[in-house]
């Protein structure tokens, strides 16, 4: 038995975690344009862009069907989106490296805040033990 959450659900779900993506990297930018300036700022934004825009495209493309009734469309919709997502990511790494001058540290750092947003949701997600449980599917 497990926490039953319906494509809708889950798609706004998703959608709610991209947009708190958006706000966690301009936070970081904000904080590495205090502590560096402008290029640590811009290479934050873009580091964290790059992972906004590809957990946008993992949501749009992994949630854009309804599949609730066919467990296997659902897997194949998710892989799908998934592998969207990775190669959203290698692309827009790589086209950032090869043509804009950027402050790695910064990218990097933009980058990986923005999976504290999948940490908390996915914490937030999960029941409390001992607390009753949601909607359970059999």
């Amino acid at each position: 038995m497990g926490l039953s959450l319906d494509q809708a659900d889950a798609r706004r779900l998703a959608l709610a975690v991209t947009l708190g993506q958006a706000a966690v990297t301009f936070a970081v930018a904000l904080a590495a344009w205090g502590l560096s300036g402008w290029r640590a700022a811009e290479s934050a934004l873009l580091g964290g862009g790059i992972s906004v825009t590809a957990s946008l495209v993992m949501a749009l493309l992994g949630f854009r069907r309804r599949s609730d009734a066919d467990a296997y469309k659902a897997l194949r919709a998710f892989f799908a989106g998934e592998a969207a997502k990775i190669a959203t990511v290698i692309v827009l790494f790589t086209m950032v490296l090869r043509t804009l001058k950027v402050s790695p540290l910064a990218m990097f750092a933009g980058y990986l805040s923005t999976f504290i947003v999948h940490w908390l949701a996915l914490a937030n997600a999960l029941p409390t033990p001992g607390a009753p449980r949601a909607r359970q599917v059999i």
